[in-house]
């Protein structure tokens, strides 16, 4: 006997009725919230095709139960770019199924094929349970992150 059938596939346009409530629920993950209108920008950024950035969702059963954003950028480093895996989230109901391994081995399958040199991401250094699979599927090369916000409207509030 078979479990669910998973599907790791692109958005298309017409999903974010799917995609929306996940998105809010990444947010509130990490307390933090997002004007609408930042919102409607990145849905439309994720469908431009003259964007780096990319939207895949986890669909069990016909169900969206997982998303992650990518985006590919330059390196000083390298001849080819780098994949950043900028966000990842699983419903609550649906993790401890591998999604978000499926999902992590899916961008690395895009990067390689847009002939990118390193996936890489962040998390949340009290985010044990995200920890413990990034450790099984990822070096940890022990830099730290510093962050300098150049917005007026963002030094006040919480920024993600």
């Amino acid at each position: 006997m078979s479990g669910p059938e998973v599907s790791i596939r692109s958005l298309s346009p017409r999903e974010r009725p799917e995609w929306e409530p996940l998105w809010q629920g990444y947010l509130s993950f990490y307390k933090a919230s997002q004007p609408p209108e930042a919102t409607d920008v990145l849905w439309t950024r994720l469908h431009d095709p003259a964007e780096p950035m990319h939207a895949l969702g986890a669909w069990v059963d016909d169900t969206l139960l997982g998303i992650t954003h990518y985006l590919f950028h330059r390196s000083f480093w390298t001849v080819g770019d780098y994949c950043y895996l900028q966000d990842l989230f699983v419903a609550p109901e649906a993790r401890g199924r591998g999604l978000g391994r499926s999902l992590i081995e899916a961008v690395g399958d895009k990067a390689l094929e847009a002939g990118a040199n390193r996936v890489y991401w962040l998390t949340h250094e009290d985010n044990h349970a995200a920890r413990a699979l990034y450790d099984k599927v990822a070096a940890r090369p022990g830099f730290i992150q510093y962050r300098r916000l150049l917005q007026e409207e963002n030094r006040h509030g919480r920024e993600t």
